[in-house]
């Protein structure tokens, strides 16, 4: 999957797969991030090894991943992440993260819609995302997808700085998700879409 999109700001970016050829790049973009938006990461992705993992999660069919790229570099990064057996098989969970000049530029909710079809491809029922609280844009975005709350566990996770957060968990189920991307657009660009 390839595909250039418009942002507000009328600016293009080329929505890709991440593949194996990707881990530089994407250690680039990790590494690029203020340390203030990688201290809510479940991981350390400035570790190659942590990188490297997360392509191999591709091949043995536990995620799919998808790369914004602005030029040659990523600008972010999105992932579903996959059960693909036993009882959380109907269930993935989407996993967004935006460089900050291409925040507020609409890229997040275009990768999120990009991450839903991925989705709607594997036959998945349900989408979760987790963050923690402090993740205000990932809430808006969410939020406007048609997720809506389901829990948030107080002092649950640590940011990396180890300091004690909030896990909020949102879910939606496809079929709302669906119908509420359908408003989102008209005529030919929904058709065009499915």
């Amino acid at each position: 999957m390839r595909k250039m999109v418009q942002l507000t700001d009328g600016s293009e970016v080329l929505v890709a797969e991440l593949t194996e050829d990707d881990v530089e790049r994407s250690l680039a973009f990790f590494r690029s991030l203020p340390p203030e938006d990688r201290a809510y990461l479940r991981h350390d992705v400035t570790d190659p090894q942590v990188v490297a993992r997360r392509i191999q999660d591709i091949k043995l069919g536990k995620a799919l991943r998808l790369s914004a790229l602005a030029g040659d570099e990523i600008v972010a990064d999105g992932a579903l992440e996959l059960e693909p057996d036993g009882w959380k098989e109907h269930v993935a969970e989407i996993r967004l993260i935006v460089a900050r000049e291409y925040q507020r530029k609409g890229l997040g909710m275009l990768m999120a819609r990009e991450i839903y079809f991925l989705a709607a491809g594997k036959r998945v029922d349900e989408i979760v995302v987790r963050f923690m609280t402090p993740q205000v844009g990932a809430r808006n975005i969410f939020t406007k997808l048609g997720f809506h709350e389901d829990a948030t566990l107080p002092g649950y996770v640590k940011d990396l700085a180890g300091h004690k957060q909030d896990l909020v968990i949102m879910r939606c189920d496809l079929e709302a998700l669906w119908k509420k991307l359908e408003s989102q657009f008209t005529g030919s660009d929904w058709q065009r879409m499915r």
